[in-house]
């Protein structure tokens, strides 16, 4: 079966040489953008779609609950992580989620919200001021954010998936917050770790998720 995602081109492999190098601006941001101070309890939220909130798995196989187990393993016990994903939503969402958010005073955002919008061929620059509201509402109540990329089908066109792309590494260098190019990295295109739709990690996928999102996660996290 053919999956929506079977002829990405993964990041770096095909984007044009002006989306690299914005790219690779993104990724170079030092972990000293994000202020993080050692604390009893400190907040993670992961705000996103179906891909955060895990669907088609258990909810103890989304990928941040596998972060929090990877955090707990670690004996990293003073974080705690909330997953804020809902199947379904868009960027649009993005502020008003967060406005709910906030009373759980989170300490760090990672937001991982557009493939809604990519796949049902939205507005680009809806996108971009959704996501940008997002994160300066997240930076005005003192949460830091770390962005994920994401990717969209090639049948959107090409100037469409080129122009979806540039979003995250053109907010991460506005707002000078870090970049994980993308969230599906080593998953997408993947057969054996995604769902029958093509779409959604299985399993082994949300694994390999959590073990990249951990591993990008895990320099902007406080020390014990």
């Amino acid at each position: 079966m053919n999956t929506l995602y079977s002829r990405f081109s993964l990041p770096t492999a095909k984007l044009t040489a002006q989306l690299a190098a914005r790219l690779l601006a993104a990724c170079l941001l030092m972990p000293g953008s994000l202020p993080a101070i050692a604390q009893d309890d400190f907040t993670i939220v992961f705000l996103g779609d179906s891909l955060t909130e895990g669907l088609g798995l258990e909810e103890t196989e989304a990928f941040p609950h596998l972060v929090a187990d990877k955090l707990a393993a670690d004996g990293i016990n003073h974080v705690r992580i909330i997953n804020a994903g809902v199947s379904g939503s868009t960027s649009a969402s993005g502020l008003s989620r967060m406005q709910w958010y906030v009373r759980s005073r989170p300490d760090l955002l990672v937001l991982s919200l557009g493939a809604n919008d990519g796949l049902r061929g939205l507005s680009i620059d809806e996108m971009k001021n959704n996501l940008a509201r997002t994160i300066e509402f997240a930076q005005a109540n003192g949460i830091s954010v770390i962005l994920t990329g994401m990717l969209v089908p090639p049948n959107m066109g090409p100037e469409y998936s080129a122009a979806f792309a540039a979003v995250f590494p053109d907010l991460a260098a506005q707002y000078g917050i870090p970049l994980m190019p993308f969230l599906l990295e080593d998953v997408a295109a993947v057969p054996e770790l995604n769902q029958a739709d093509g779409i959604h990690p299985n399993v082994e996928g949300a694994r390999v998720v959590a073990d990249n999102v951990y591993a990008f996660l895990k320099p902007y996290l406080p020390e014990a």
